[in-house]
Order: C-alpha cells, then sequence, then structure tokens
C-alpha cells in the first residue's frame, strides 16, 4: 500500500503575497489622492483650519483646563469687555469667553462628526439596498425618502429633540436621522449605474449572493461618493447644532457654540451691545462650516474630475 504524498506548492521568488499587493495598491492610491488633493489650494486652505480646529479641541485640557465651565469658580466679573486678562472678555457668569470658546469646540465638531456619520451610513444603507432590490421594496423605501425630502429637515429634528430628553445624544440623533434622503438618493443612482455593469452579472452569474454583490461590488464602487458626502454633511451638522443648542434644546450641562450663542441672547447681550459675547462663537461657526464645506468640494472634485470643481 503506497500512501499518496502531496507536493507542496512552492512560492516563487520574489513573489509578493495579495494582502501585501493590496496594501500596495491602498498606499498609491493614498499617494495619488494627497496629489491631487494639494492642487486644490481652497481644499489645502479648508484642512489647515480644522487641524487647527482639532488641535485646539483635543488640546483644550491642557490648555485651558476643565474648570473654564465651573460657574461658582469664574474668574472674572460678569460681562467683562475685552482686556490683557480675558482677550475675549466674559459671560453672564464672568467666565473666560476664550476658554468657553476653546472647550466648546470639542462639542461643536464632536456632535457634528458623528451626526455626519449616523446621517451617510442610513443614506447609504437605504441607497444601495434600494438600488440593488429594487421592485416594491424600492419603490417604498423611495416614497419614504421622498417624504423627508420634502418636510423642513429643522422643523424635524426640533421635533424629534423636543419630544426626546436634552442630552448630546439625542442632538446627534435628530440631526442624524433627518439629513439623510440627499444620500440615499446619490448613493442609489450610484448603484444603479454600479450594478449595470457586465461583472455584476458575471458575479451573479458564478453565484454571488446579494450580500456579496453589495459588500463586495458596490460598496467599494460607491465609498467615494459617500466620502465626500461626509465632509459636505458635517458642515451643516455643525450649523443644525448649533441651532438646536441656540433654541435651548441642546444638553444644559456642557459648553458648545450654539450653547453660548443660547447664553448670550438669555443675558440680552445684543440689546445691550455686548459683542464680544456673540461674535467669536458665530465666527467660529462660520469658519468651520466653511472649511468642511472646502474640503468637501475638493474631495468631491478629486474623486469625480468631470464635475469640474473650481480649484
Amino acid at each position: 500500500m503506497t500512501e499518496s504524498t502531496r507536493t507542496p506548492v512552492e512560492t516563487p521568488v520574489g513573489a509578493v503575497s495579495p494582502r501585501a499587493l493590496a496594501r500596495q495598491r491602498r498606499r498609491r492610491s493614498a499617494a495619488r489622492f494627497w496629489k491631487q488633493y494639494r492642487t486644490h489650494r481652497a481644499g489645502v486652505l479648508g484642512l489647515a483650519v480644522l487641524v487647527l480646529f482639532a488641535l485646539l479641541a483635543l488640546t483644550a485640557p491642557l490648555t485651558v483646563g476643565s474648570d473654564v465651565q465651573s460657574v461658582t469658580r469664574a474668574p472674572g466679573q460678569p460681562l467683562e469687555s475685552p482686556s490683557g486678562e480675558f482677550p475675549l472678555g466674559t459671560d453672564r457668569f464672568g467666565r473666560s469667553l476664550l476658554g468657553l470658546l476653546v472647550w466648546g469646540a470639542r462639542v461643536s465638531l464632536l456632535v457634528g462628526l458623528l451626526a455626519a456619520v449616523l446621517s451617510v451610513a442610513i443614506g447609504a444603507f437605504i441607497g444601495i439596498t434600494a438600488g440593488h432590490f429594487r421592485g416594491r421594496y424600492a419603490t417604498v423605501i423611495m416614497r419614504i425618502t421622498d417624504w423627508f425630502l420634502v418636510m423642513p429637515t429643522l422643523v424635524l429634528a426640533i421635533a424629534l429633540a423636543t419630544v426626546m430628553s436634552r442630552s448630546l445624544a439625542t442632538i446627534v440623533l435628530a440631526i442624524g436621522v433627518t439629513t439623510w434622503p440627499t444620500t440615499a438618493r446619490l448613493v442609489r443612482a450610484q448603484t444603479l449605474a454600479v450594478e449595470s455593469r457586465p461583472y455584476i452579472e458575471r458575479a451573479k452569474a458564478l453565484g454571488g449572493g446579494h450580500w456579496h454583490i453589495m459588500s463586495r461590488h458596490v460598496l467599494p464602487n460607491v465609498m467615494p461618493l459617500v466620502l465626500a458626502q461626509t465632509t459636505l454633511i458635517i458642515s451643516s451638522a455643525i450649523l443644525a447644532e448649533a441651532t438646536l443648542a441656540f433654541l435651548g434644546l441642546g444638553d444644559p450641562t456642557v459648553v458648545s457654540w450654539g450653547g453660548l450663542l443660547q447664553d448670550a441672547r438669555e443675558a440680552g447681550a445684543v440689546s445691550a451691545g455686548d459683542w464680544w459675547y456673540l461674535v467669536p462663537p458665530g465666527i467660529a461657526i462660520a469658519v468651520v462650516a466653511l472649511a468642511f464645506t472646502l474640503c468637501g468640494r475638493a474631495v468631491e472634485s478629486v474623486l469625480n474630475p468631470r464635475l469640474g470643481v473650481a480649484r
């Protein structure tokens, strides 16, 4: 009785494994993306501004400390005008507005990012499934999407934030579940275009199931659109968070840029002419929203050069 022996398959000398090849392709793709992104001056400017604000937010516990939020240990007098000790003045409790502005960046940026991610995730899921399954499911889900599109987003967010507890999670949820329809429409259109390509038919003929088609073939092709849409939605999410906080629907225990504007309104800063209470938070919101918009347009132009976005 002879034993059958297996001849080991020898890897040719100098051959690269599939995983290493995939990593090399990703590195080359990232390098090409950054090379093209750098040619967009507005996008680079927006990215620099965002990096600056991100560093300020991350280092806030070290630079200004958490005591800046304390009402009982406020270092100044209420509503002091800008001075050497308080470059941006003080609020109605005597707290340094510069410290509050830096600390509020943590909440505003975090809420904007999480809300945008939730919005894009919902929109991408609905868009991919509606474009893949079609039929009655697509008809029903797109009619629901159309209903959300025609309804005022801010009104829906206010209604949702009103009936739920006042917290950051409520703000993220209120913004995320009301701003996804645009992403769903865009992703569905891209999914229909991808699924009309011949290799999708070959994948189905070889036995690829629904999950395989959507995760391995459709999702990688719509990811550039999802990435660009995320950067564009973050600015809208930050503005929505500031609006909800200004209307008194935010978490009163945390400091955010919208919350500072709401405090200024309650303190009568508009009628009293205390401009230092109103202007800095408003400028911060506008600058960050503009920076995300510039980055989003640059990313969109790099991923889809046919758009012809100005540099």
